[in-house]
């Protein structure tokens, strides 16, 4: 079987709890299909970067899955007739991430490095006064 990563947007209006029972229904699905979800991650209520049908926010959901084409390709017709689903997208991988995925590392702006810059934009090593 191959190894997938799928994303999916739902509907601002519907509930954290409805996302939830999609994505069980989405399992369920693959399941069927002789596949199975090694992952599921929910991102959130975020905000979009352009209007999707009269959108903007959409709740994200990231899913690890190893199934065969046939399953996900089942996965993804049942996704293209349900409303509450806005976009989605299955990219087939080599091999699935291990821990959470990048969006749900928290990262605090005081670790990310400053460009490597110094004073007035020289860099870090050059640490002389400067003559105007």
């Amino acid at each position: 079987m191959a190894l997938y990563e799928h994303i999916f947007l739902a509907r601002q209006d519907v509930s954290q709890q409805q996302v939830e029972e999609l994505t069980a229904a989405l399992t369920e699905i693959l399941s069927q299909g002789g596949g199975k979800v090694t992952k599921n991650e929910y991102w959130g209520l975020k905000g979009l970067s352009y209007r999707i049908r009269k959108n903007r926010k959409a709740h994200y959901t990231l899913l690890n899955i190893d199934a065969s084409a046939p399953a996900v390709a089942e996965m993804e017709r049942q996704m293209r007739i349900n409303e509450d689903i806005l976009r989605f997208m299955t990219v087939r991988v080599d091999e699935l991430e291990e821990g959470p995925s990048a969006m749900m590392q928290k990262r605090d702006r005081d670790d990310r490095d400053g460009g490597g810059r110094g004073e007035r934009g020289a860099p870090s090593g050059d640490r002389r006064p400067r003559r105007f």
